[in-house]
């Protein structure tokens, strides 16, 4: 046995263990779910529950409006997502094939804006939007979330790999430059644009700490602040906050093994380009 089929056997082993490592937090999520409340941090902890309480499921849709915190969510995601992926479009299509006096200064300005912690721009945007009377409504939400210099950045990277070859072709046919956008860009973008609506659409589904700031009504939360409900002061129901998580990911799950095939072509062809 060589020494490289060595090297492989024991690097393949080192990841499948590491792999199982990451993979327990979410069996213990498993398991707790389906834990009697009394049960949860029994010692020695047991994997397997006895008995299994299925019931914690139904419990959670009971306790709190479970359905409407879910439908908040993919409402406010998939608003910020169409309109995060436009944007991000327009300005990559700016950046990226349109000729101006400091184009590329103001992209790296604008890009330069990533190394700004969220922290620091938090308390002055909340103060902008209660001066605008949008707190507690989902324009607070939806208006700050549709500009992104990441997607910007990562769509002016794929768009600067086109041939320009396909745009002059199409100018001799007689497009002009929103015809050239939208017949010839965007649908060669299709990997580009999948990947970063599964990554905004991903973000703003788990997103807690905004929609914690600026949301007030109950009737208004999103699934993330509305599983809060679950950790009282004194005491949490870890049984149901754990149902309520693994209800809370089967979408996200669902919408990244839905997109993979254009997930991955679009890093591969978006991280290579420029």
């Amino acid at each position: 046995m060589s020494f490289n089929t060595v090297k492989k056997i024991f690097l393949y082993i080192f990841m499948t263990i590491l792999a199982l490592g990451m993979l327990i937090p979410f069996f213990w999520m498993v398991s707790t779910s389906l834990k009697d409340g009394n049960n949860v941090f029994e010692f020695p902890p047991k994997w397997i529950p006895n008995p299994i309480k299925w019931s914690n499921y139904a419990e959670v849709w009971e306790v709190v409006p479970f359905a409407a915190f879910a439908l908040n969510s993919f409402l406010l995601a998939l608003c910020v997502t169409c309109g995060q992926v436009l944007t991000s479009a327009f300005a990559a299509f700016s950046f990226a094939r349109l000729n101006w006096w400091g184009r590329d200064k103001v992209f790296f300005a604008y890009l330069a804006t990533m190394m700004i912690p969220s922290a620091v721009t938090m308390i002055p945007l909340f103060l902008l939007l209660r001066y605008l009377g949008w707190i507690d409504s989902y324009k607070a939400i939806i208006i700050p979330g549709i500009f992104s210099a990441y997607g910007t950045f990562m769509l002016r990277q794929f768009f600067m790999g086109l041939p320009t070859e396909l745009e002059d072709a199409a100018r001799i046919d007689g497009c002009n430059l929103w015809e050239i956008f939208w017949n010839v860009t965007i649908p060669l973008s299709k990997p580009a644009l999948a990947t970063l609506s599964i990554f905004t659409f991903l973000g703003n589904w788990r997103n807690f700490q905004w929609p914690l700031i600026v949301l007030q009504t109950s009737e208004k939360m999103t699934l993330p602040v509305g599983l809060a409900y679950f950790m009282g002061e004194h005491s949490t129901k870890w049984n149901l906050l754990m149902a309520g998580s693994l209800m809370s990911i089967v979408p996200l799950v669902a919408i990244f093994l839905i997109g993979q095939r254009f997930f991955v072509k679009g890093i591969q062809l978006g991280g290579v380009k420029g």
